[in-house]
């Protein structure tokens, strides 16, 4: 991936409403949504929602395909996963970079008693 391609999708996903649009075509999946369907979740005029969704296309986030009368988007999660590879590649060197909360937690060796208390000196 060319590192122009990574700046088209960043600033395309930059703005809040296609942010939102993008969002939403990855929760639908493969299938997609209708140009109308989006417009309803979203409550967007059609004229801006043919911007941002033009706008994904451009930046290859998001597909659209004739199905009889009705437009239907869809995100691409191909060129959606190159754009996440490119991002963490090489991260950490190499090395695990996952929150605490997300390592698994080895119980093997470990001491689960509180530290003594310092005695009273009379």
């Amino acid at each position: 991936m060319e590192m122009i391609q990574a700046i088209d999708a960043l600033s395309a996903l930059a703005h809040e409403t296609r942010l939102k649009v993008f969002r939403l075509l990855v929760e639908a999946g493969p299938e997609g949504l209708s140009a109308g369907l989006i417009g309803q979740e979203l409550d967007l005029p059609p004229a801006t929602l043919s911007f941002h969704l033009a706008h994904l296309a451009r930046a290859g986030l998001a597909r659209s395909r004739q199905d009889g009368r009705f437009v239907i988007y869809s995100a691409d999660f191909d060129n959606m996963n190159d754009h996440v590879g490119y991002l963490t590649d090489n991260c950490c060197g190499g090395q695990s970079c996952a929150p605490a909360s997300m390592k698994p937690v080895s119980m093997k060796g470990t001491r689960h008693e509180t530290l003594p208390r310092t005695r009273r000196r009379a």
